[in-house]
């Protein structure tokens, strides 16, 4: 068996600890993501927001979703970037089983601290 013993002072060994601490807290720091999304295509009357609103429960994300005008639906998701990566696939290439997406727009996203909205529901 290899023995080794370092030398260091106890000046070092703190400015060693602070540096990890901080570079540690830092990453930790931007632990969520929030991005806002619209989907296009055949989404209204195909319970799009129910399914969408079920996904997001079952992958912890919080946020919200709703119609518009336009026949789009509407949204935003937060939570680990995993799993919001996961919810814009979903939104971008599954959907509701009726229906039929042309495209998903995903727009500012961006890292936060902590989550801005609790729970994930429908409005309207």
């Amino acid at each position: 068996m290899i023995v080794c013993r370092l030398n260091v002072s106890r000046t070092s060994l703190l400015v060693l600890t602070i540096a990890i601490s901080l570079a540690m807290s830092s990453d930790a720091g931007d632990k969520y993501v929030s991005v806002d999304f619209e989907v296009f295509g055949n989404v209204q009357g195909v319970c799009f927001r129910m399914y969408t609103e079920q996904e997001a429960k079952k992958l912890g994300l919080t946020g919200w979703v709703k119609n518009t005008r336009q026949g789009t639906v509407v949204g935003q998701v937060q939570g680990h970037p995993e799993r919001v990566k996961e919810m814009k696939y979903w939104l971008s290439k599954v959907g509701s089983p009726s229906s039929r997406i042309h495209r998903a727009q995903f727009t500012d996203e961006k890292p936060i601290t902590k989550l801005e909205i609790h729970g994930f529901g429908t409005r309207y």
